[in-house]
């Protein structure tokens, strides 16, 4: 029987859509406003899924406050109020777009789960716009 536990949490941080690689004019037309050399910032709201059996012992999929510190460590205390550009790594070349993003944040937890689990990551650009990374 295979269960699905999640966690939610927010962040907030600035990020400018650009590749280097073209004009202005270029990256005016296909990232708009998100192209701002200023920047520009979002409220993210990010929501963590693992799946998997529950552990007949403590009758968890994982236990909700070790999700909740890994959160912290590895995405919060790294990407809330920061600038996504300029201030992390990841992102030094790489364009900050919500995919790229979702991806990163995966990549950054799964490393920390035991391979049993099946880790989905849903980021929230806006309450409209979001994606979804499955691994």
């Amino acid at each position: 029987m295979q269960v699905t536990v999640c966690r939610k949490e927010h962040f907030n941080a600035a990020h400018r859509l650009h590749n280097p690689e073209w004009s202005d004019e270029q990256n005016q037309r296909v990232f708009g406003k998100c192209n701002n050399p200023h920047y520009h910032g979002h409220n993210y709201e990010l929501i963590v899924r693992l799946t998997g059996e529950i552990d007949p012992r403590t009758g968890y999929v994982y236990d909700m406050k070790i999700l909740s510190d890994l959160m912290k460590r590895e995405i919060l205390d790294t990407f809330d109020h920061r600038n996504l550009n300029l201030d992390t790594e990841e992102f030094r070349n790489l364009n900050p777009t919500a995919e790229n993003i979702a991806v990163v944040i995966w990549n950054r937890l799964r490393p920390h789960l035991e391979e049993h689990l099946t880790l989905s990551v849903t980021l929230y650009e806006t309450e409209r716009n979001f994606v979804e990374y499955h691994g």
